[in-house]
């Protein structure tokens, strides 16, 4: 990594994100020694204009930014800083310096989700459901996945908020490991909602079909 510390007179600004939730913490400035003792200690360090001096982020507070990545843009001039914060980033408190909560997007969960079954099917380790479905064969897994959507169509027909909530919880984690079964992953599904988003959609498909029939 090639960072151009002289073009902002030895400084680049580095900017801060938590690795899990995506969301922006602060900003600061790094040095090429801020860079390296951040690289060394994997705790996040910044050079402190107005003390003009070397700091670790929750050397004082004990907030401590744990580093995951670093990656640098294409002028090489700035910095983007994948971290993890043991507690709130700002000094005022605050879980961002924007006052912003550092909520993790839930829906965000199903990708961590598909890469947990992704690994489930390489490793296949014993004692595991999932190893089992894909050990039972897509028929098996299909027919849970039948089994799961009635159950969800019954609740929400007869049941409670909870139950539905439930069920279409294990109709959604079946539905993902019949997807992975294929090779597949839920954002596949993501991809084809969004494209079938744009208002002219049903025309695109119209029309690719009439051209196909011709051919």
């Amino acid at each position: 990594m090639k960072i151009d510390f002289e073009k902002c007179g030895g400084l680049v600004p580095a900017i801060i994100q938590d690795a899990e939730t995506k969301n922006v913490l602060m900003l600061g400035y790094m040095n090429k020694e801020a860079f390296d003792k951040t690289m060394a200690t994997k705790k996040v360090t910044f050079w402190s204009r107005s003390r003009n001096c070397l700091w670790t982020k929750g050397e004082t507070s004990g907030n401590f930014l744990n580093l995951v990545s670093i990656a640098i843009d294409c002028d090489n001039d700035t910095l983007l800083v994948k971290a993890i914060p043991d507690g709130p980033t700002c000094h005022k408190g605050t879980d961002t310096c924007w006052g912003e909560d550092n909520d993790k997007e839930p829906l965000l969960f199903l990708k961590e989700l598909q890469d947990f079954i992704d690994k489930r099917r390489e490793e296949m380790p014993e004692g595991s459901y999932t190893t089992s479905l894909f050990r039972d064969g897509i028929n098996r897994i299909a027919q849970k996945v039948g089994e799961e959507a009635l159950e969800a169509v019954i609740e929400a027909t007869n049941g409670s908020k909870e139950k539905l909530v439930y069920e279409a919880s294990d109709l959604i984690y079946h539905l993902i490991v019949m997807l992975t079964s294929k090779g597949l992953r839920i954002e596949d599904i993501a991809r084809e909602l969004q494209k079938r988003h744009d208002p002219d959609w049903d025309k695109k498909r119209r029309e690719a079909k009439a051209k196909g029939e011709m051919e």
